[in-house]
């Protein structure tokens, strides 16, 4: 019998897997590949909601323990995907710097918003009222994370490849079993897929469609990301990141001509110089309402739990999630509310 069955290895789904090593505990990962958005995240760590001048939500807590989460994992795989690079808020006017200023007073934001406007002079990229940078933030690589997760627990016989069936789970008195494997809990990190997961697709995940390009611009000089309505980051060889759009109508992974043209025509407003599209991606975010993920036990099945609606902020949520529903199962910690699927539960009168 094994600890833990988890379904998925996206982003979630390994944030638990490395927890569960870490904390000695033996687990398979399922997962068919058939969609994940974590491949295809914009995979930025920011703890400023730029458009609305608000912190993340309880964002030093999740930059204190994921960037050493994600160092431990670098250093064990021997492999790079923690990116520290700077991001830079284009002003437009005089009005967004005192905007940024007045923000930047506020105790919560203080620790990441810079005081001093930055007058670098980008070639490509016009910025008469300069930048504000934002403080402690980066970007997972999160293929080169997901991918060689995936590698080390195909290594090491933690890996089943194959789509996972919800009809072949049977409970038993003091374990739960998939097929003819016994667990004594399954953990759901399925992302978008939790629609086909008649034990917690009740619960309000609404994906949003997030599509981004990887362009080509060799003039463009840019060593931070720049932010604006779109933001672009650079990973080197002249190649750009752009994203990213979002749509709640469509939920398919499939690019589309009217996401790239979102992307380009904003892009175009940015820079000045010329570039080349040579890659599109397109993934389903999987979002809820409320704007917290869910995290949970089954309400009648004790022994099936959920990791997911992590959104756009997965890389930095990942690791605190994952340790949340570990300590919750392990040792009865209880969930903040405001994570726990408990809240769409209604009431009884």
């Amino acid at each position: 019998m094994i600890d833990y069955l988890i379904v998925g290895s996206g982003i979630a789904g390994i944030c638990f897997a490395e927890t569960a090593l870490q904390g000695g505990k033996s687990f398979l990962v399922v997962e068919d590949f058939s969609s994940s958005s974590s491949k295809v995240a914009g995979g930025l760590y920011n703890p400023v909601i730029l458009k609305r001048f608000s912190q993340v939500w309880q964002a030093t807590q999740q930059l204190e323990y994921g960037l050493p989460f994600y160092a431990k994992i670098e250093e064990r795989l021997n492999v790079t995907f923690d990116y520290k690079i700077p991001v830079y808020r284009k002003f437009a006017s005089i009005e967004e710097q005192n905007n940024w200023f007045q923000a930047a007073d506020k105790p919560t934001l203080s620790p990441f918003l810079s005081t001093r406007i930055i007058q670098k002079q980008y070639k490509s990229i016009s910025s008469d009222f300069g930048f504000g940078e934002v403080l402690h933030t980066g970007y997972v690589d999160t293929a080169v994370f997901i991918n060689s997760y995936v590698e080390y627990l195909q290594k090491n016989n933690l890996f089943l490849n194959e789509t996972f069936d919800y009809s072949a789970i049977t409970f038993l008195d003091n374990a739960v079993k998939y097929k003819d494997i016994e667990a004594k809990h399954i953990i759901f990190a399925e992302g978008f897929g939790l629609q086909h997961n008649q034990y917690f697709n009740q619960l309000p995940l609404d994906g949003t469609k997030g599509e981004l390009l990887i362009i080509k611009a060799p003039e463009l000089n840019l060593d931070v990301v720049l932010k604006s309505s779109i933001f672009i980051l650079p990973i080197g060889n002249d190649l750009f990141k752009v994203g990213a759009t979002y749509n709640w109508d469509d939920k398919t992974d499939l690019p589309t001509e009217e996401g790239k043209k979102e992307l380009i025509d904003n892009l175009k407003e940015l820079i000045d110089c010329d570039f080349e599209v040579v890659d599109h991606f397109a993934g389903v975010r999987p979002t809820v309402n409320d704007r917290r993920p869910l995290v949970g036990t089954h309400a009648e099945f004790g022994r099936l739990h959920i990791l997911n609606g992590l959104g756009t902020r997965g890389v930095m949520l990942g690791p605190t999630l994952a340790k949340d529903l570990f300590e919750n199962i392990e040792n009865q910690k209880p969930l903040d509310m405001q994570i726990d699927i408990k809240r769409f539960i209604k009431k009884k009168k």
